[in-house]
């Protein structure tokens, strides 16, 4: 009987996992950063559409594992909310 450790079956649980998920759902598909895609220079703290899309229904920032957004265009995305927020474009909270 082979011995593992708590590290090791962890591991051999995601794998698991990952592999149910894939028989499920398909293997994941790459997140490209659309900001990237679409080559915009600069994002806009009045483009309201775009921000939109970056907040959640409670008024929070996705992060970028669920956004898809690239390091350097969500340092961007985040200020750019920030600063709409400050202007009052955008609410800091939504009830």
């Amino acid at each position: 009987m082979a011995m593992y450790n708590s590290k090791d079956r962890r591991e051999m649980a995601a794998k698991r996992e990952l592999k149910r998920k894939e028989a499920d759902f398909g293997p994941p598909r790459k997140k490209y950063c659309r900001f990237c895609v679409e080559k915009v220079k600069e994002i806009d703290y009045k483009d309201m559409k775009r921000l939109e899309r970056a907040t959640n229904d409670r008024g929070k920032i996705y992060p970028r594992k669920l956004s898809g957004v690239c390091a350097k265009h969500q340092r961007k995305l985040s200020n750019a909310v920030k600063l709409a927020r400050h202007m009052a474009l955008l609410p800091y909270v939504k009830v």
